[in-house]
Formats: structure tokens, sequence, C-alpha cells
């Protein structure tokens, strides 16, 4: 199923994310074009991914395949983008990186859980 591809693959990025957030250092100008050309071209293909997670994901939701509420899809997305800037420019508190993290990482993993095909 493709959504549990995209929900695998954005799970790899949240790791590289909250790897990237606690080992590197914050820009030293916020305003560095060159910093910011290089975030855009990094992350331009991790958004197209979210904006297909969320629509396939919403569509799951409505046809009553997860349990998952169509708030949470949405919330998810939101914070999956929160997150995907604060690792990069580590504005931050660790705690509240660690909350998004964390509340991303719960649905992913719900919806994988969900969708797999039981081994019984």
């Amino acid at each position: 199923m493709e959504l549990i591809k995209q929900t695998e693959q954005l799970k790899i990025h949240l790791i590289y994310f909250k790897d990237q957030y606690e080992n590197s250092d914050p820009p030293q100008n916020r305003k560095d074009r060159d910093f910011f050309l290089k975030v855009k071209k990094e992350t331009d293909p991790v958004y197209e991914l979210i904006h297909e997670w969320e629509k396939a994901a919403l569509k799951e939701v409505k046809e009553r395949n997860v349990t998952v509420h169509p708030h949470q899809i949405t919330s998810t997305r939101e914070n999956m983008e929160l997150l995907l800037m604060h690792s990069y420019y580590i504005d931050v508190k660790r705690k509240r990186f660690m909350e998004l993290n964390n509340s991303i990482s719960y649905i992913y993993d719900q919806l994988i859980r969900e969708l797999k095909p039981s081994s019984q």
C-alpha cells in the first residue's frame, strides 16, 4: 500500500531531522541566502511527500480504514513541516522539538499498525 510506504519514508526523515537537530549548530545568520537555498533544495522533496501523505491519509480516514481523525492527520502534517524547519534553524528548545517528534511518530506508527495486513 502506497500510504504505508510514504509513512515509512517520513519516519526515516523524522529520524534524520532529529539527528540533525541534535548534532548541528544553528546558522550564523538566519537571513543567509545560501543557507536558505540549501535548506530549500533539501526540503522541497520532503514537503511534497508530506502533502502527498496527507492526501492519502485523509482518504483512508474518510473511507474509515483507520481510526485516526482528520484533524490528527492535518496536525501531523503541520508538525512535520515545523519540525523540518526547526531541524535546520535549531530555533526551539529541545523539549518542544521532542514533543513534536513524539507526536508525529505516534500518528505514523498508528497508521502503519492499522494499515498493515495482520499476519493471522
